[in-house]
């Protein structure tokens, strides 16, 4: 079955539709995603290795949470559901933090970064994730030379230290 995602404009306005297939590959064709930052209470980041099967950055550590919207979803609605559906966990609230659009050879993507706190267990779905684990943010600024990490994950992690540090 194709996974149908929305198109939009460089505003982030809806402008067509695609099929997942399509937007791999084509940067021209901006989609949306949600990701979200999970943290334990002691500040440390849970990060997903990601499945070897998968097209994009296979066997890298990533974003705690990352999927596409569906076609007419709202960014807060998908942060939910892939929580619910890579990790198994539904936080008691999220937080959005921001939004930005990421651009490389192989695609572009409207991203909205939400954060949550979560102290319970993780139930990772072995179809899209090969492992997971929380990582202090030192033990990912020891690792960062190492090339274990997806370049949007390093991506995503200066953009919250700029955030982070900005709002203290």
């Amino acid at each position: 079955m194709e996974e149908w995602v929305d198109v939009v404009d460089k505003q982030d306005n809806i402008i067509s539709k695609a099929t997942r297939k399509e937007v791999h590959g084509n940067p021209a064709l901006i989609h949306r995603v949600a990701h979200v930052l999970v943290f334990n209470p002691k500040g440390a980041l849970f990060l997903q290795k990601r499945s070897f099967n998968k097209d994009v950055q296979p066997g890298k550590w990533d974003t705690s949470v990352g999927g596409h919207l569906d076609l007419g979803e709202e960014y807060q609605a998908a942060a939910w559901r892939e929580m619910n559906e890579e990790l198994g966990i539904v936080p008691h609230k999220i937080e959005f933090l921001y939004k930005y659009c990421h651009s490389n050879s192989y695609e572009t993507e409207y991203v909205s970064t939400f954060q949550c706190e979560w102290d319970g267990e993780i139930s990772v779905n072995r179809d899209e994730i090969e492992d997971g684990r929380f990582w202090s943010l030192e033990e990912i600024k020891q690792n960062i030379q190492q090339d274990c990490f997806t370049p949007n994950f390093l991506d995503e992690l200066r953009r919250y230290k700029n955030q982070h540090v900005s709002s203290t």
